[in-house]
């Protein structure tokens, strides 16, 4: 796929990737502050720092203002976010459950992946760089959203989520350094964080615990 294709057809990476990024990750943290019996005010507030939180990190981390303070149309979209889910529980009973749910989630997961490794890349940082803040981009809302709902990230513990962005920041560093367009390396990084999620999510895929290793070898 030409660069040429890739710009009709997705305009701006980084601004596709972050719109549904945020639309998607405040819906999920938003489904979670529901599920906990949270009031208006706390679903908006933890599903806005689940969309919000890890490209705040970010944007940090490379000494830039925060986007989310520079342009309303960024808190817009957290919003829209937290009025879908809203709306999906009034519809449905258990929404942080629904396939809608999880894909949302799958999807925001590899789009801020994927805005983490644009914004790495363009400001030059190492190889090891593009995967920490694609990978930071994409588990620092969900991490800061368990805080608040007072649980421990489940990153941390459980299920085949921060290895997807991971792999995901690897292949967009992969396909620049082979010479690919940004826009090909968006759309690769993105297929592949959402692809090993999904699969993750279907075939409950997890990385061992040093408790599962030992038992593994005492058989």
């Amino acid at each position: 796929m030409s660069q040429d294709a890739i710009t009709v057809l997705f305009g701006d990476p980084f601004a596709v990737m972050n719109t549904i990024g945020l639309v998607a990750f405040a819906l999920v943290g938003s489904s979670k502050a529901i599920r906990e019996e949270f009031d208006v005010f706390g679903i908006a507030i933890v599903g806005l720092a689940m969309a919000f939180a890890g490209g705040v990190t970010r944007d940090l981390l490379v000494t830039r203002v925060p986007l989310a303070l520079q342009s309303p149309i960024e808190i817009s979209l957290g919003l829209l976010g937290v009025g879908l889910a809203i709306g999906l529980s009034v519809v449905l009973s258990s929404p942080e459950q629904h396939p809608i749910t999880i894909v949302s989630d799958a999807i925001g997961l590899a789009a801020f992946a994927t805005t983490g490794a644009i914004v790495a890349t363009e400001v030059g940082v190492s190889a090891f760089g593009v995967v920490a803040i694609a990978t930071i981009n994409a588990v620092g809302g969900g991490a800061f959203a368990d805080i608040l709902l007072d649980r421990a990230p489940f990153i941390l513990f459980e299920d085949f989520y921060a290895s997807c962005a991971v792999l995901g920041g690897s292949a967009y560093w992969l396909v620049g350094t082979v010479g690919g367009a940004e826009g090909l390396a968006a759309v690769v990084c993105a297929a592949v964080t959402v692809v090993t999620r999904l699969a993750a999510v279907t075939y409950s895929w997890s990385l061992p615990t040093v408790h599962h290793l030992g038992r593994q070898r005492n058989r």
